[in-house]
């Protein structure tokens, strides 16, 4: 049995203790997410369904420089952001598996006209998906990593400022 209130509980505490108002918060060290990297199982799969699917743009493809024959291939998700891959020939990783301390999700922002097109293409090739929100579209890449295309800005989480 969980302890809800005790959750919500340990929630505001957290909240209480580290979050700042905009105006006094810090500014961060980062100047941004250069890449994220994620693998790939088949190269031309994935780029089919980035490129073509989610007309994310492949913007480079080169030889993983730490594994020899494991191609790095990169695609354009806006702002100067990008999502990476490796494939790794010959190592049997298996599928695809949230683990504790993994990754859970990817949200994309996409403006509403491009939500609204984007899921007409997962629904015309057969990717299931879920709506949450109106506005969030849950799906798995052919490989098993979870994807959100967000409707709403960057910065925003329906309609609440979070940035």
């Amino acid at each position: 049995m969980i302890d809800l209130a005790a959750i919500a509980a340990e929630r505001d505490r957290l909240r209480r203790r580290y979050l700042t108002e905009p105006a006094e918060r810090a500014p961060s060290s980062a100047r941004g997410l250069h890449h994220m990297a994620l693998v790939s199982g088949d190269v031309e799969r994935t780029i089919r369904f980035y490129q073509e699917l989610l007309e994310f743009p492949l913007t480079e493809i080169f030889e993983n420089r730490d594994y020899p024959g494991s191609n790095h291939f990169f695609f354009d998700v806006g702002n100067g952001n990008l999502l990476a891959f490796f494939d790794f020939p010959g190592l049997d990783l298996g599928p695809y598996a949230e683990v504790l301390g993994g990754l859970h999700h990817i949200a994309i922002s996409v403006a509403p006209a491009q939500w609204e097109r984007l899921r007409g293409k997962l629904d015309a090739a057969g990717v299931p998906y879920q709506v949450e929100s109106e506005v969030s579209l849950y799906f798995r890449d052919p490989d098993g990593a979870r994807l959100e295309l967000l409707a709403d800005p960057l910065g925003e989480m329906y309609g609440e400022r979070v940035g």
